[in-house]
């Protein structure tokens, strides 16, 4: 009996932090969420990182495509169920992975949808040991993504997750805290520029001439 108890405690825990993210928050941070959240997919994961086996909670882990609102003139893709309080713990200030991530574009953007997914199935993998010791990734990781970001001829092709800059602080759940991990888009040649001298002042540079925290596809390389 004491089992069932906590089984039915965590599923209403996990359910009232879901809802409490997905209709309360999400909607007042980004107002219209769009057509409904495009889950990851089994497809996703065995193409992507060759894995014909994944948790099933995993497949319930989305993202959200919003559209520019008034007080928001940029199209923003938001993942939805990594923060999950798949185990809860009472002792846990943060809930699940402690993050959801963004990515923000002046104009809809079917890439950015696309590689969203996939750094949120890459999370889930990296949080289940599925690579090694590789932690998840946080604030100011970088890598090259294997091609153009946009799967055509951007000059972008590598990624760093930054804090977000539009919304910079850390949101409550009843579950815990999580806070957003954006994705910014930058060039072979700004990758390397960054590792060579200051990621930070890097991101100035991008912000100054209007390239971060927007990814815009066409743009070309600042360095």
């Amino acid at each position: 009996m004491t089992n069932l108890a906590n089984d039915g405690a965590a599923s209403s825990l996990l359910e009232t932090a879901w809802a409490q993210r997905e209709e309360t928050l999400y909607k007042t941070l980004f107002g219209d969420l769009g057509p409904g959240i495009y889950p990851l997919s089994m497809s996703l994961f065995e193409e992507l990182f060759n894995c014909t086996q994944v948790d099933p909670r995993w497949l319930h882990i989305g993202v959200f495509e919003c559209p520019p609102t008034p007080a928001r003139p940029h199209w923003a893709y938001v993942s939805s169920g990594l923060s999950n309080p798949w185990e809860p713990d009472e002792d846990e200030e943060w809930t699940g992975l402690g993050r959801e991530l963004l990515l923000e574009c002046p104009q809809q953007s079917p890439w950015a949808l696309a590689l969203v997914r996939r750094f949120a199935a890459y999370q889930m993998l990296l949080a289940a040991g599925r690579f090694g010791d590789q932690e998840p990734l946080d604030a100011w990781d970088r890598m090259s993504v294997g091609g153009p970001i946009d799967g055509q001829q951007s000059a972008l092709s590598a990624i760093i997750m930054v804090p977000s800059e539009h919304y910079p602080e850390e949101y409550q759940l009843v579950s815990g805290k999580f806070a957003f991990l954006q994705i910014i888009g930058l060039s072979a040649a700004e990758l390397a520029h960054g590792r060579a001298h200051d990621f930070g002042d890097l991101l100035q540079t991008l912000g100054e001439q209007g390239a971060a925290p927007l990814v815009d596809a066409t743009r070309r390389s600042i360095v």
